[in-house]
């Protein structure tokens, strides 16, 4: 199987190393030169719960058009930048091709339908990964969870099983669900509760959690996300969120969400497909969210000091 793996940041660059140490043939995209450039030169090493390894069996390009006719293309972008990578794909014939995009928030499946059919399309999770670009041609990651798949209109498919096959075989714990949109959803809610509100007190998982008043943020904001979700009719495996987005923090309390990251390095954040997205939500279902509004205005002031 050809895998091309689209956005070589953290998450990308753990999907790309173990997919071509698995024998599958992998090439990369990016449009950051010096990682490209470190990845084709001295190979990709990947550190952390999985050990220490650098993978040389793998390329990676700047140039898009050179991902053409591959059997399997992950979009591991930001959300706000999956609508661009859709109208470069629709450019090509994906029509024996599948599409994957993997991305924290929600619209991911919006924004390619603006560009391209989506019948090809799946919807993947990325659950418990705490990953970071330690420097160019260097990701590391503090977990490592499943990649949880599904079509986009729900239900169980020999392609969806093909891919998640796939998944396994490249040394990742992968399983295919009926329904994505709750596993979505399931873990919109806890990028909700710390992407944002991490990124406001410039703190990790596990700090926010051993202070009581940045913790009652954290689950507002988280709460503020359920009932959109209950009104949207998700089918949520947990009834008590607090208790959820507590046990999920827990197990990463080292962890700084990617967000925090790019405010960290001063670069624009995927606020609008997290946080944002519950401000956006709660405006067209007449639902106010004032933790998520206050904290999404802080993030973009900040921006917009550092973007200038």
């Amino acid at each position: 199987m050809k895998v091309s793996v689209i956005g070589t940041g953290a998450m990308g660059s753990i999907y790309g190393s173990f997919f071509a140490k698995n024998n599958f043939d992998v090439l990369c995209y990016d449009v950051w030169d010096e990682h490209v450039d470190a990845i084709n030169n001295k190979g990709l090493r990947v550190s952390g719960i999985s050990g220490d390894h650098t993978e040389k069996k793998i390329r990676a390009t700047t140039n898009f058009n050179e991902l053409k006719d591959r059997d399997l293309y992950i979009i591991a972008t930001k959300g706000d930048a999956v609508g661009s990578v859709a109208s470069k794909l629709a450019d090509f014939d994906l029509s024996s091709a599948i599409v994957l995009t993997i991305q924290n928030g929600l619209g991911a499946a919006e924004r390619i339908e603006k560009f391209m059919p989506t019948e090809n399309v799946l919807l993947g999770v990325a659950q418990g990964f705490g990953a970071s670009i330690k420097a160019p041609g260097h990701a590391h990651h503090n977990g490592m969870s499943m990649i949880r798949i599904g079509e986009i209109n729900g239900g169980l498919t020999d392609r969806l099983t093909t891919i998640v096959n796939a998944w396994e075989e490249a040394g990742f714990t992968s399983k295919g669900f009926e329904d994505i949109q709750q596993l979505i959803w399931e873990k919109f809610i806890c990028n909700v509760a710390y992407s944002g509100p991490c990124s406001v007190f410039k703190k990790t998982i596990g700090e926010i959690l051993n202070d009581k008043d940045m913790t009652e943020v954290s689950i507002q904001c988280a709460l503020e996300a359920r009932k959109l979700g209950d009104i949207k009719k998700i089918n949520f495996s947990f009834d008590n969120t607090e208790k959820y987005i507590i046990d999920f923090g827990n197990k990463m309390p080292l962890s700084k969400p990617s967000m925090l990251q790019d405010v960290e390095a001063k670069r624009k954040c995927e606020l609008s497909s997290i946080n944002g997205m519950v401000v956006t939500l709660g405006k067209e279902l007449n639902v106010k969210t004032p933790y998520n509004s206050v904290v999404s205005n802080i993030i973009s002031a900040r921006e917009k000091e550092y973007l200038q």
